[in-house]
Parts: structure tokens; sequence; C-alpha cells
């Protein structure tokens, strides 16, 4: 195909991981129970999961072009089995690893209304391993790019970005964080 498509995939990869920072940023902010007048915690929870579809729509055609492009031999199970791709077989099975990881995530999140809360929050605290998984997928797959040091500028903040997030989340403190670990619900919102 065309150098269209492989630039194409290249960008709807790096769309992807300021999304998904967007998304873990939200979470981890939405957890530690975040709030302004112009951003209550249900906007934050909106946002949050409106932007992990819009996330997903774009990883869905970062992975669509990159095997479409044919430009390098990778296949549709190149994307759920880690390791084995016929192209970069360490960064592209990285990418596999997060897509498994969030695959986890996004299959329990659409049924978190029949799981138990501890398990729909123990497989959701993946994300706290997919997202660098996916960061450094992104990272080893430029090593050869002419934009890498954009492209690392970019990383860079976006793993800013998230580490203020979970510095805050990891530092803020409720009146009622205790009880609500005692909960029998497990501390559900």
């Amino acid at each position: 195909m065309s150098t269209a498509v492989w630039y194409f995939s290249r960008a709807t990869g790096l769309v992807s991981l300021v999304l998904f920072t967007g998304v873990v940023v939200l979470g981890a902010l939405g957890a530690g129970r975040f709030a302004t007048p112009a951003w209550p915690r249900f906007t934050v929870a909106a946002v949050h999961r409106n932007l992990a579809l819009t996330s997903l729509a774009f990883l869905v055609v970062h992975i669509a072009s990159a095997i479409l492009d044919g430009y390098v031999p990778l296949s549709w199970l190149d994307v759920v089995l880690p390791f084995g791709a016929g192209y970069q077989p360490f960064w592209v099975g990285l990418g596999a690893v997060a897509i498994d990881l969030l695959l986890a995530i996004v299959v329990t999140s659409l049924v978190r209304t029949r799981l138990p809360a501890r398990v729909w929050r123990a497989v959701h605290w993946l994300a706290y391993l997919c997202w660098p998984v996916a960061l450094v997928h992104g990272i080893g797959m430029a090593e050869d790019d002419a934009a890498r040091g954009w492209i690392v500028a970019l990383d860079v903040l976006c793993a800013l970005a998230v580490l203020g997030a979970v510095a805050y989340r990891a530092g803020v403190k409720h009146a009622d964080t205790e009880t609500r670990k005692l909960s029998p619900l497990g501390g559900t919102r």
C-alpha cells in the first residue's frame, strides 16, 4: 500500500497513546474522587468512559491500518499472541500484551454489573500495567523513526501526566477512606 497508510497507522497509534493517557489520568482522578464545580465527579466518570470508547476506536484503526498496510509482515494473530510477529517481535509483542490486558479491562467493564465489585476493580487495576506496556511498545516501535525526538517528547509528557494523576490518587485521603475499605461492598462508589 502507500506510505500514506503507514503514516496513518503511526499517527493513529500516537493519537491512541494520548487518548489512553487521558483515560488513565481521568480514571486515577476519578478513583481519588477528584471534583471541582466545573468538573463534578459524574462528569469525570462520564468523560473517562467516553474517552475510553474513543480511544478504542483509534486503537482499532491503528491496528487495522498496520496490518492492512502490508509494509511489514503482521497478521491479526500477531495482535493478540505476543512475541510471534515476523517484524520486530519484541516491540510488536509488547503491543499484543497491552491489547490482551486492555481486552480484559474492556470485557469486565462491559459486564461490570454482573461481577462482584472486587473482581471488576482487580481487573481494572490492569490499566496501570497496560498503559506503560503500550507506552514502551510505542517507544520501541519508533526507534528507527526520523521523528523519534518529538515522539519521545510526547511519550514523556504522557508519562508525566499519568505519574501526576497516580500521585494525586495515591496521596488523597478522605474521611471515610478506612470505612469504605471495610465495607462489605469493597468500597464501591
